[in-house]
């Protein structure tokens, strides 16, 4: 049953295990002070207690944002079982951004003050962390089975590919960065 209550009703959920940190959260609020009409179209879920089961970083980010109501659906009947499993269930996130749609339709600055996590376009990528860095004690790490990441730009549309690549290789077992360098060195030479 959906409804607008006062926001001191409703209680967070202790037992929540995701959350929101950062400047993460305060887009959250921003975006909440922005388009609070949102609110009733997504509303907090909680059980007949009025204990959050879907929403607790919106409730936190409604108090943040200064309202004095939010908008419900009571979760009437659920046994424990249920009410654990939703709040596992409404925070996994399935799917996959088409970034390509994103890239051509949407404004990159918009998106990322929605929070989500967009691209940097290469000219943005910061690589003066690499510069006259020692690796010797890298290489030592990676020698005892520690791994390090270095961040390789693509095309947007070369993007998926690459990734489906990675990801085959991976799943073969292969040592992705050591091909990678083998490559490399040939046609370096």
């Amino acid at each position: 049953m959906k409804q607008k209550v006062n926001i001191a009703s409703v209680k967070e959920n202790p037992d929540n295990p995701r959350f929101i940190k950062d400047s993460k959260f305060k887009k959250l609020v921003k975006s909440i002070k922005a388009f609070p009409e949102m609110l009733e179209k997504r509303p907090i879920v909680v059980d007949e207690d009025m204990v959050v089961l879907g929403g607790n970083m919106r409730l936190k980010a409604c108090k943040s944002a200064g309202l004095f109501e939010v908008w419900i659906d009571i979760a009437e009947g659920w046994t424990e079982e249920q009410k654990k499993e939703f709040i596992v269930k409404d925070n996994v996130g399935f799917g996959e951004w088409d970034w390509d749609i994103l890239a051509n339709e949407w404004n990159t600055e918009q998106l990322a003050d929605w929070g989500l996590d967009v691209w940097q376009p290469e000219e943005d990528v910061d690589y003066s962390i690499l510069d006259d860095e020692d690796f010797s004690s890298d290489l030592e790490d990676m020698k005892n089975g520690v791994k390090k990441a270095i961040q390789i730009p693509f095309e947007l549309e070369d993007y998926e590919e690459a990734f489906e690549l990675v990801k085959y290789w991976r799943e073969q077992g292969a040592y992705v960065g050591m091909m990678l360098i083998e490559k490399l060195k040939q046609e370096k030479k």
